[in-house]
């Protein structure tokens, strides 16, 4: 589960470009590609493995953030009698990437894609990851075609997965998609979209799942001031990450029934948990009624109102603790996802996420009936342990930033006085703990003479801001 991301609506304030280098230069983040890599990403470029079956008259459209180039997902919806039909084509790497190439050897280095508010650090280089690879319009591309089956109720009931030839009609946006949705004017395959992803929400509470509607935090400028705000995902944001679920809930299956997989795991969450985030609700003024879920409470959350987009961030805890399962030759004896009450596999990002290749490799060849390849089989067991690491760097990075951020928001207003909400208290230090501003979207550490007042409106001063390691401190009034 991702961190809240940090995004500028205007350019990046010179201010944090230095920090934004240093928080580079200490997490070791890589630079620029080597010569030899992007030398064989235009090789590979121009000679692809391109799959014998064509189904390149799907109409299918890309839904992603505006600026997104790396497109690793093209989705098409249609009816089929009660139920529907999703076809899911995902970008196929393996058509562009050899083991032990150049860009393999690179690509494990790097795990995955990382983001910052002024760069991209790939997985892959930008010859492949956005362009030859990429699932841009208008574009033949060879693709992991996932066709699967979902029932009136919203129920996943066969899955299949083979190489294709696709071609994207469409680079579309949320923004755009919700817009055209609430005006009636969207496509059938996006309508669908919407009634399957609502379908699939049901099912999720049904079960007990969870999946965080995780707010981006956005520096906004104006008359010369900048502010941090909560933007709060959209709608169809929730919808289309219903059918990647779909499709890694249906990967898992796959593996489960063949034996051979890896899989996205997390153990079940402790009863202190539960406490720890119903005193961070109570501190926020939300209410948890006994008997209540982690699941239909975080259903009943919304993530425009600022009370329920910190008790959102709050609650990715529940995500601490997860990691991948590699397999072969029968089934773990944990194979869950806790959040998830199901078992569930990454496959829909292998041009961000390394482990995708892998688990889209068996995927295809599960479904062909065929072995599960050499360089698959061989190498299964590192990329858990490769997974782990690259995922350790990217929190590190993601919680780096958003801290420099809000540190680079109240630098200047050292001394000055701010309402706030106390929502932890350190379970060692009851004089410690953490306070969540009422007039910025920012939290962080607070001091007292006596014991903090744990949900309860105070009155705070800041007594340090510092941008370049990203601390923000406080003292209790009063």
């Amino acid at each position: 589960m991702p961190l809240q991301k940090v995004h500028f609506a205007e350019e990046v304030p010179e201010v944090f470009r230095a920090s934004l280098s240093a928080i580079r230069r200490e997490l070791d983040v890589p630079a620029e590609f080597p010569a030899e890599v992007v030398q064989a990403a235009l090789t590979a470029a121009k000679n692809p493995r391109l799959p014998e079956l064509d189904r390149t008259e799907i109409e299918f459209v890309t839904i992603d953030p505006p600026d997104s180039m790396d497109l690793d997902q093209a989705l098409h919806i249609e009816r089929d009698g009660d139920g529907y039909t999703v076809h899911y084509a995902i970008a196929d790497v393996a058509a562009f990437v050899q083991p032990g190439d150049p860009i393999d050897v690179e690509a494990r280095k790097r795990g995955e894609t990382l983001y910052a508010p002024d760069k991209r650090t790939s997985l892959h280089p930008p010859e492949l990851s956005e362009g030859a690879a990429s699932l841009l319009p208008d574009q033949v591309r060879p693709a992991l075609l996932w066709t699967i089956q979902v029932d009136a109720s919203g129920e996943g009931t066969d899955v299949n997965c083979k190489r294709a030839l696709v071609k994207s009609r469409a680079k579309l946006n949320y923004a755009g998609v919700q817009q055209d949705l609430d005006a009636g004017t969207a496509s059938e395959s996006l309508q669908l979209l919407r009634e399957v992803g609502k379908l699939r929400e049901q099912r999720e509470l049904e079960r007990g799942g969870v999946n965080l509607p995780i707010p981006d935090q956005e520096v906004v400028t104006g008359n010369g001031e900048w502010t941090l705000e909560f933007r709060a995902p959209l709608p169809v944001e929730g919808w289309n990450a219903q059918i990647s679920l779909l499709t890694g809930m249906g990967a898992a299956h796959l593996m489960m029934y063949g034996e051979i997989g890896i899989l996205r795991t997390l153990p079940e969450s402790h009863d202190d948990l539960r406490r720890k985030l119903e005193n961070t609700a109570k501190a926020l003024g939300i209410g948890w009624p006994v008997g209540t879920s982690y699941a239909q409470f975080i259903h009943g959350l919304d993530p425009k109102v600022p009370a329920h987009a910190a008790m959102l961030a709050a609650c990715t805890v529940l995500f601490r603790g997860a990691g991948y399962t590699s397999f072969s030759g029968g089934v773990p004896e944990q194979p869950e996802h806790a959040a998830m009450k199901s078992e569930y596999a990454h496959v829909t990002a292998p041009l961000r996420r390394l482990v995708d290749r892998w688990t889209g490799e068996i995927c295809v060849a599960l479904c062909a009936d065929t072995p599960v390849p050499d360089w698959v089989r061989e190498s299964m067991d590192e990329i858990p342990k490769i997974m782990d690491e690259c995922d350790r760097k990217a929190h590190a990075y993601e919680r780096a930033i958003v801290s420099m951020v809000e540190a680079g928001l109240v630098a200047e207003q050292v001394g000055s006085e701010f309402d706030g909400v106390i929502t932890d208290i350190d379970d060692r230090e009851e004089t410690r703990g953490i306070v969540a501003l009422t007039t910025i979207a920012i939290e962080g550490r607070v001091t007292g003479k006596t014991a903090l007042p744990l949900g309860q409106p105070v009155r705070v001063k800041l007594i340090k801001a510092d941008i370049t390691v990203g601390t923000i401190a406080f003292e209790l009034l009063g």
